[in-house]
Protein backbone atom coordinates (compact mmCIF):
# COMPACT_ATOMS: atom_id res chain seq x y z
CA UNK A 1 0.00 0.00 0.00
CA UNK A 2 1.24 3.47 -0.65
CA UNK A 3 1.00 5.84 2.39
CA UNK A 4 -1.33 8.96 1.59
CA UNK A 5 -1.97 12.31 3.50
CA UNK A 6 -4.41 14.39 2.51
CA UNK A 7 -3.79 18.13 3.51
CA UNK A 8 -6.75 20.85 3.80
CA UNK A 9 -5.10 24.04 3.83
CA UNK A 10 -4.78 27.89 2.05
CA UNK A 11 -2.20 28.05 -0.69
CA UNK A 12 1.27 30.52 0.08
CA UNK A 13 1.81 31.77 -3.03
CA UNK A 14 5.71 32.31 -2.16
CA UNK A 15 6.00 28.31 -1.29
CA UNK A 16 7.07 28.17 2.16
CA UNK A 17 4.17 27.51 3.69
CA UNK A 18 0.67 25.96 3.49
CA UNK A 19 -0.30 23.71 1.16
CA UNK A 20 2.95 23.96 -0.76
CA UNK A 21 4.76 23.68 2.49
CA UNK A 22 3.06 20.43 2.81
CA UNK A 23 2.99 18.74 -0.14
CA UNK A 24 6.98 19.45 0.19
CA UNK A 25 7.14 17.92 3.63
CA UNK A 26 4.76 14.59 2.09
CA UNK A 27 7.05 14.27 -0.85
CA UNK A 28 10.35 14.30 1.80
CA UNK A 29 9.12 11.67 3.64
CA UNK A 30 7.84 9.53 1.09
CA UNK A 31 4.59 9.92 1.50
CA UNK A 32 1.83 10.54 -1.57
CA UNK A 33 0.22 13.81 -0.68
CA UNK A 34 -3.01 15.07 -1.61
CA UNK A 35 -4.57 18.45 -0.96
CA UNK A 36 -7.89 20.63 -1.08
CA UNK A 37 -7.24 24.44 -0.79
CA UNK A 38 -9.66 26.17 1.10
CA UNK A 39 -7.68 29.59 0.65
CA UNK A 40 -5.75 31.56 -1.94
CA UNK A 41 -3.27 34.16 -0.50
CA UNK A 42 -0.99 36.61 -2.58
CA UNK A 43 2.08 36.12 -0.21
CA UNK A 44 5.64 36.12 -0.21
CA UNK A 45 8.68 35.81 2.74
CA UNK A 46 7.62 39.47 3.69
CA UNK A 47 3.55 39.62 3.63
CA UNK A 48 0.56 38.64 2.74
CA UNK A 49 -1.14 41.22 0.74
CA UNK A 50 -4.40 39.05 -0.41
CA UNK A 51 -6.96 36.49 1.21
CA UNK A 52 -9.71 34.87 -1.31
CA UNK A 53 -11.57 32.40 0.43
CA UNK A 54 -12.70 29.29 -1.89
CA UNK A 55 -16.27 29.07 -2.06
CA UNK A 56 -17.77 26.05 0.61
CA UNK A 57 -19.37 23.61 -1.58
CA UNK A 58 -16.20 23.67 -4.01
CA UNK A 59 -14.23 22.66 -0.37
CA UNK A 60 -17.17 19.99 0.35
CA UNK A 61 -16.73 18.81 -3.39
CA UNK A 62 -12.71 18.50 -3.30
CA UNK A 63 -12.51 16.34 -0.07
CA UNK A 64 -15.09 14.11 -1.63
CA UNK A 65 -13.14 13.69 -4.71
CA UNK A 66 -10.31 13.02 -2.98
CA UNK A 67 -11.90 10.44 -0.41
CA UNK A 68 -13.86 8.85 -2.56
CA UNK A 69 -11.09 7.35 -4.64
CA UNK A 70 -7.72 7.54 -2.59
CA UNK A 71 -7.20 5.33 0.26
CA UNK A 72 -6.15 8.32 2.39
CA UNK A 73 -4.27 7.09 6.23
CA UNK A 74 -3.94 10.57 8.37
CA UNK A 75 -5.25 14.40 7.51
CA UNK A 76 -3.73 17.29 8.40
CA UNK A 77 -5.65 20.63 8.25
CA UNK A 78 -4.52 23.97 8.49
CA UNK A 79 -5.78 27.44 7.21
CA UNK A 80 -9.22 27.51 7.63
CA UNK A 81 -9.96 31.52 7.33
CA UNK A 82 -14.04 31.60 7.93
CA UNK A 83 -16.89 30.20 9.63
CA UNK A 84 -17.97 28.82 6.59
CA UNK A 85 -14.74 26.90 5.87
CA UNK A 86 -14.66 25.52 8.99
CA UNK A 87 -18.24 24.23 8.47
CA UNK A 88 -18.11 22.66 4.89
CA UNK A 89 -14.72 20.46 6.39
CA UNK A 90 -16.09 19.47 9.76
CA UNK A 91 -18.82 18.28 7.81
CA UNK A 92 -17.62 16.86 4.95
CA UNK A 93 -14.90 15.09 7.71
CA UNK A 94 -17.32 13.76 10.05
CA UNK A 95 -17.72 10.15 9.47
CA UNK A 96 -13.28 9.84 8.62
CA UNK A 97 -11.78 7.41 10.94
CA UNK A 98 -8.64 8.09 10.24
CA UNK A 99 -6.21 10.73 12.32
CA UNK A 100 -6.50 14.23 11.95
CA UNK A 101 -3.71 16.49 12.74
CA UNK A 102 -5.23 20.35 13.05
CA UNK A 103 -2.94 23.14 13.00
CA UNK A 104 -5.00 25.92 14.12
CA UNK A 105 -3.45 28.76 11.68
CA UNK A 106 -4.33 31.80 12.86
CA UNK A 107 -1.08 34.61 11.72
CA UNK A 108 1.37 34.59 9.20
CA UNK A 109 4.91 34.77 9.76
CA UNK A 110 4.99 38.34 8.39
CA UNK A 111 2.17 39.42 11.31
CA UNK A 112 -0.99 39.17 9.20
CA UNK A 113 -4.10 37.70 10.14
CA UNK A 114 -5.67 34.36 8.60
CA UNK A 115 -8.07 33.92 10.72
CA UNK A 116 -11.73 35.71 11.41
CA UNK A 117 -12.34 36.42 14.95
CA UNK A 118 -15.56 34.91 14.76
CA UNK A 119 -14.13 31.64 13.21
CA UNK A 120 -12.06 31.10 16.52
CA UNK A 121 -15.43 29.83 18.51
CA UNK A 122 -16.53 27.55 15.66
CA UNK A 123 -12.91 26.07 15.41
CA UNK A 124 -12.69 25.34 18.97
CA UNK A 125 -16.58 23.80 18.75
CA UNK A 126 -16.50 22.13 15.44
CA UNK A 127 -13.16 20.54 14.87
CA UNK A 128 -11.16 20.72 18.10
CA UNK A 129 -13.07 17.67 19.19
CA UNK A 130 -12.02 15.76 16.32
CA UNK A 131 -8.26 16.25 16.23
CA UNK A 132 -6.15 13.35 17.12
CA UNK A 133 -3.78 15.73 17.82
CA UNK A 134 -3.90 20.04 18.03
CA UNK A 135 -0.73 21.66 17.49
CA UNK A 136 -0.69 24.84 18.23
CA UNK A 137 2.14 27.70 18.56
CA UNK A 138 2.09 30.00 21.81
CA UNK A 139 -0.10 32.53 20.51
CA UNK A 140 -2.99 30.16 18.99
CA UNK A 141 -2.87 28.43 22.34
CA UNK A 142 -4.05 31.73 24.40
CA UNK A 143 -6.37 33.07 21.33
CA UNK A 144 -7.97 29.73 21.52
CA UNK A 145 -8.46 29.62 25.53
CA UNK A 146 -8.97 33.70 25.11
CA UNK A 147 -6.18 34.21 27.28
CA UNK A 148 -3.74 37.15 27.30
CA UNK A 149 -1.18 36.48 24.34
CA UNK A 150 1.64 39.31 25.08
CA UNK A 151 2.68 36.57 27.51
CA UNK A 152 5.71 34.34 27.17
CA UNK A 153 4.98 30.98 29.52
CA UNK A 154 7.67 29.06 30.79
CA UNK A 155 7.21 25.31 30.38
CA UNK A 156 4.47 24.47 33.10
CA UNK A 157 2.43 26.98 32.20
CA UNK A 158 2.51 25.62 28.78
CA UNK A 159 1.61 22.44 30.01
CA UNK A 160 -1.76 23.68 31.98
CA UNK A 161 -2.90 25.96 28.48
CA UNK A 162 -2.58 22.44 26.91
CA UNK A 163 -4.13 20.61 29.31
CA UNK A 164 -6.80 23.43 29.21
CA UNK A 165 -7.08 22.84 25.24
CA UNK A 166 -7.37 18.80 25.93
CA UNK A 167 -10.47 19.34 27.92
CA UNK A 168 -11.91 21.18 24.54
CA UNK A 169 -11.95 17.84 23.18
CA UNK A 170 -8.85 16.82 21.08
CA UNK A 171 -7.00 13.45 22.38
CA UNK A 172 -4.18 15.47 22.09
CA UNK A 173 -1.95 18.36 22.50
CA UNK A 174 1.17 19.76 21.14
CA UNK A 175 2.22 22.88 22.84
CA UNK A 176 4.84 24.31 20.28
CA UNK A 177 7.50 26.40 22.28
CA UNK A 178 9.19 28.91 19.54
CA UNK A 179 7.43 31.79 20.75
CA UNK A 180 8.62 31.06 24.17
CA UNK A 181 12.07 33.09 25.61
CA UNK A 182 15.91 30.79 25.88
CA UNK A 183 18.51 29.35 24.20
CA UNK A 184 16.68 26.36 23.51
CA UNK A 185 13.32 25.64 22.52
CA UNK A 186 10.86 22.91 24.19
CA UNK A 187 7.92 21.59 22.46
CA UNK A 188 5.44 19.76 24.94
CA UNK A 189 3.23 16.96 24.13
CA UNK A 190 0.04 15.31 26.31
CA UNK A 191 -1.49 12.64 25.44
CA UNK A 192 -3.84 9.95 27.44
CA UNK A 193 -1.92 11.78 31.06
CA UNK A 194 1.54 11.16 29.73
CA UNK A 195 3.67 14.07 29.14
CA UNK A 196 6.55 13.80 26.85
CA UNK A 197 9.45 17.18 26.21
CA UNK A 198 10.82 17.31 22.87
CA UNK A 199 14.34 19.77 23.32
CA UNK A 200 16.44 21.73 20.93
CA UNK A 201 19.31 24.38 20.62
CA UNK A 202 17.49 27.11 18.66
CA UNK A 203 19.27 28.32 15.39
CA UNK A 204 20.31 31.44 14.77
CA UNK A 205 18.17 32.36 11.19
CA UNK A 206 15.27 34.56 10.73
CA UNK A 207 14.55 31.90 7.84
CA UNK A 208 11.71 30.19 9.39
CA UNK A 209 8.71 30.84 7.44
CA UNK A 210 6.45 27.33 6.76
CA UNK A 211 7.86 25.78 10.73
CA UNK A 212 3.86 25.31 11.97
CA UNK A 213 3.00 24.05 8.51
CA UNK A 214 5.79 21.91 8.08
CA UNK A 215 5.65 20.12 11.49
CA UNK A 216 2.50 19.42 11.26
CA UNK A 217 2.33 17.96 8.22
CA UNK A 218 5.64 15.83 8.97
CA UNK A 219 3.56 14.51 11.58
CA UNK A 220 0.79 13.42 9.34
CA UNK A 221 3.06 12.19 6.72
CA UNK A 222 4.44 9.55 9.94
CA UNK A 223 1.20 8.98 11.09
CA UNK A 224 0.22 7.40 7.70
CA UNK A 225 3.24 5.70 7.73
CA UNK A 226 1.96 3.60 10.38
CA UNK A 227 3.90 5.45 13.64
CA UNK A 228 2.64 5.72 16.66
CA UNK A 229 1.63 9.41 17.88
CA UNK A 230 5.00 9.49 20.08
CA UNK A 231 7.11 7.99 17.86
CA UNK A 232 5.40 10.45 14.83
CA UNK A 233 6.30 13.43 16.55
CA UNK A 234 9.48 12.59 17.61
CA UNK A 235 10.48 12.02 14.11
CA UNK A 236 9.06 15.43 13.00
CA UNK A 237 10.79 17.38 15.79
CA UNK A 238 13.84 15.62 14.61
CA UNK A 239 13.07 16.53 10.41
CA UNK A 240 12.02 19.96 11.37
CA UNK A 241 15.34 21.04 13.40
CA UNK A 242 17.22 19.31 9.95
CA UNK A 243 14.95 21.89 7.80
CA UNK A 244 15.25 24.81 9.83
CA UNK A 245 19.10 24.14 10.37
CA UNK A 246 19.73 24.20 6.74
CA UNK A 247 17.23 26.78 5.85
CA UNK A 248 20.09 29.55 5.18
CA UNK A 249 21.89 26.60 2.04
CA UNK A 250 18.02 28.86 0.34
CA UNK A 251 18.27 32.12 -0.49
CA UNK A 252 14.51 32.75 -0.90
CA UNK A 253 13.06 36.28 -0.86
CA UNK A 254 14.10 39.23 1.36
CA UNK A 255 12.08 38.80 4.57
CA UNK A 256 10.97 35.17 6.43
CA UNK A 257 12.59 32.29 4.18
CA UNK A 258 11.67 29.54 4.32
CA UNK A 259 12.85 26.00 6.15
CA UNK A 260 14.47 23.69 4.01
CA UNK A 261 12.13 20.67 3.44
CA UNK A 262 14.42 18.84 1.06
CA UNK A 263 17.85 18.99 3.09
CA UNK A 264 18.46 15.11 3.06
CA UNK A 265 17.99 15.64 -0.51
CA UNK A 266 19.67 19.12 -2.25
CA UNK A 267 21.96 20.80 -2.62
CA UNK A 268 24.52 19.82 -0.33
CA UNK A 269 26.70 22.87 0.19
Amino acid sequence: MTAIALTIAGSDSGGGAGIQADLKTFSALGVYGASVITAVTAQNTRAVTAVQDIDADVITAQIAAVLDDLDVSAIKIGMLSSVRTIDAVATALKDVQCPIVLDPVMVAKSGDALLADDAVTALRSWLLPRAALLTPNLPEAARLLEQPSDTRPGVQEMVAQGEALRALGPAAVLMKGGHADGAYCVDVLLADGVEKRFRARRSLTRNTHGTGCTLSSAITANLALGHTLHDAVAASHGYLQGAIKAADRLSIGGGHGPVHHFHAVWPRR
